[in-house]
């Protein structure tokens, strides 16, 4: 081996260590924020009671404060977040799109109308006037989460086909697809609104603003499932993304079946996007955002890029409820808006600035 060969495998093993290592930072500083964020609220929990609490060991109030309120909530930012970004990240590579996400290709909207017909036809929403802060609550859960995730995942059928019927679209074509779509489900979720009385009408608007508090632990457990089962069928083709980077024709002549990988990720990723958006109401933009935050730290290596993404889209989103949280306590302000006020400048940014081959 010559001593240019031992030099460029030394390069490139340091190369892959800083990626490992920004991951490992990322993790830390994701599990330092959700713990950080379980404490905080209405009722400040001291870090020690914190851990005690944890471990089985917290006095009762601690113990229904944390265990029945916050942690699941902090659960379920970390696993939306991550499905949203992981599944972002994805999708921007199989349609070589730096603007496709979950937001953006109508997935979203699409879950939004049908969480409306869930509300409206068969009756999912209703007021509960005894108490103010939870003054609107979801009555059939189940009905509404189903509904959003038929709707939201048709968003993602029509890209797919017109992906596969209209071959010359291309990037930018299939985007404004997802704008159409988004308008077209829009539409429909105003025409259900304008037509419901007052008290389906609040539900309706209510599911719209997310809620991470609204998920149970089963909901949790079967949001997990789905995300850990697509985690695994991405990395398991994270060699085929690093080729599609480079272009369908350099892809092929590697020998990846870029239709084939194009067909059942788009699929995976509606099917996880549809079952986030579907337990915790509409989440934007961090299915966009966060995958290129990594990329500032990973490049667009997807063995890294993919958990990388992940991860920054579950502190991303504890972060933001966090901050929704605690910034007005006991007021908890809507994680849809503070996502949207997050991702919209980044998403501007890219559209004028960061976007190449669309």
């Amino acid at each position: 081996m010559t001593k240019r060969s031992t030099e460029q495998i030394r390069l490139y093993g340091e190369f892959i260590r800083r990626k490992r290592l920004a991951l490992l930072f990322s993790l830390l500083i994701t599990l330092l924020a959700s713990l950080y964020a379980v404490g905080v609220g209405s009722i400040n929990i001291p870090f020690s009671e914190l851990i005690r609490t944890l471990i089985g060991k917290g006095d009762s109030l601690s113990q229904t404060a944390i265990i029945n309120i916050r942690l699941p909530r902090v659960v379920a930012a970390i696993l939306v977040g991550a499905a949203l970004a992981s599944a972002g990240a994805v999708m921007q590579c199989v349609l070589r799109n730096p603007l496709a996400s979950a937001s953006t290709l109508g997935v979203s909207q699409g879950a939004a109308f049908g969480a409306a017909v869930g509300i409206v036809v068969f009756g999912g929403g209703v007021v509960n006037s005894a108490t103010a802060t939870s003054a609107i609550t979801i009555n059939n859960p189940y009905i509404v989460t189903v509904c959003a995730f038929v709707c939201g995942s048709i968003s993602s059928i029509v890209i797919i086909a017109i992906s596969q019927i209209k071959k010359n679209i291309g990037p930018g074509g299939l985007i404004l697809a997802g704008v159409a779509l988004s308008s077209l489900f829009s539409g429909g979720s105003t025409l259900l609104q304008y037509f419901t009385d007052d008290t389906k009408l609040g539900a309706i608007v209510f599911w719209t603003f997310g809620n991470l508090g609204s998920a149970s632990w089963r909901d949790l457990l079967i949001l997990a499932l789905v995300l850990a089962a697509a985690l695994i069928y991405f990395m398991f083709n994270r060699w085929n993304y690093n080729a599609m980077e480079s272009g369908a024709d350099t892809a092929k002549s590697l020998g990846v079946n870029t239709r084939s990988v194009m067909l059942v990720s788009m699929g995976i990723c509606s099917v996880l996007s549809a079952v986030a958006v579907s337990f915790v109401g509409i989440i934007s933009f961090v299915g966009l955002v966060a995958p290129h935050i990594m990329r500032r730290f990973t490049g667009n290596d997807y063995r890294f890029l993919v958990p990388g993404s992940a991860v920054a889209g579950a502190l991303l989103l504890v972060l933001a409820d966090t901050f929704g949280r605690s910034v007005v306590a006991p007021v908890i302000l809507p994680i849809g808006a503070l996502t949207a006020f997050l991702g919209a400048p980044m998403f501007l940014f890219l559209l004028f600035k960061g976007v190449k081959n669309t």
